[in-house]
């Protein structure tokens, strides 16, 4: 039986603070982690610290990347599990940022590398996983590797408890049209993304696309100075409240300004009002 989901919430994912966090564990589909490195600098805290500090903020959910994920040791996740359960967050989503199930000649390799990221989601406790659609663009050929290989997936995340999602994101699904011609043919959840498209009919695609999401990256774009581009993020947000949308909406932050706290402060006041009891 698959995890609860609750109702709409606040949540953020450790990317919002990819330089607070400093150190990531790469781990791609053509080879192995190598350890831990430096990729955003040395950070400031560690993943095991960030419940405390989320929750300290008004903060209660979080989506890991897998990349930040030190070890996949069951030592490493009771401790995980400890430091979610003393702060009061929950852990929704591991976020698996690499693999293309789409790919002409690496799709089944691809396949089984995402596979195992899908079983270690259930390991950690995550309620869901989020995974790449494809990378390969739109073609029918394509549409039908991607739903192939989700379906797969989806009967992974079955075996294991965990709700498998995809993401509005990426060339196969830059479309509304592919991305409801995905969701017909699969038992799979969406997390849709306010910032993963743009253009004259923005607001058009992602009103289509909307009502079958489960989680939303509400991602905000801000200026070279800090300053958040209020109107595009208000109007996605009133998207979401248009389509009753009940699930986490997941603070992104990726601005300039390395001030990454004081990005998720500004985007949290600006959600906030969508939740339920405001």
């Amino acid at each position: 039986m698959m995890s609860e989901i609750k109702g709409a919430r606040l949540s953020t994912s450790t990317w919002a603070l990819h330089r607070t966090l400093g150190v990531t564990y790469p781990d791609t589909p053509t080879w192995a982690s190598i350890g831990a490195d430096a990729t955003y600098g040395r950070g400031s805290i560690t993943l095991l610290e960030l419940p405390a500090r989320i929750a300290a903020m008004g903060i209660h959910t979080l989506e890991i990347v897998h990349f930040h994920l030190p070890s996949r040791e069951i030592a490493y996740f009771n401790e995980l599990r400890a430091a979610l359960s003393e702060a009061g967050v929950e852990l929704f989503s591991l976020l698996i940022d690499d693999g293309d199930i789409t790919h002409p000649q690496n799709a089944e390799r691809d396949l089984a590398w995402i596979s195992g990221w899908v079983e270690t989601a259930a390991a950690m406790g995550a309620k869901a996983t989020r995974v790449i659609a494809g990378k390969a663009a739109p073609t029918e050929e394509a549409l039908k590797r991607s739903i192939d290989g989700l379906m797969k997936l989806v009967q992974v995340g079955k075996a294991n408890g965990v709700r498998v999602m995809t993401e509005n994101w990426f060339s196969l699904l830059s479309t509304p049209d592919y991305v409801r011609r995905v969701l017909s043919m699969v038992d799979i959840g969406l997390c849709c993304d306010f910032g993963n498209w743009g253009g004259e009919t923005k607001y058009e695609d992602l009103a289509e696309i909307m009502p079958f999401a489960e989680s939303c990256h509400a991602k905000c774009f801000f200026s070279e100075d800090g300053a958040p581009n209020r109107d595009d993020y208000l109007r996605c947000l009133e998207l979401a409240k248009a389509a009753f949308f009940n699930g986490p909406y997941t603070l992104i932050y990726d601005g300039l300004p390395e001030d990454e706290w004081a990005g998720l402060a500004t985007e949290k006041a600006m959600v906030e009002p969508y939740l339920p009891n405001n």
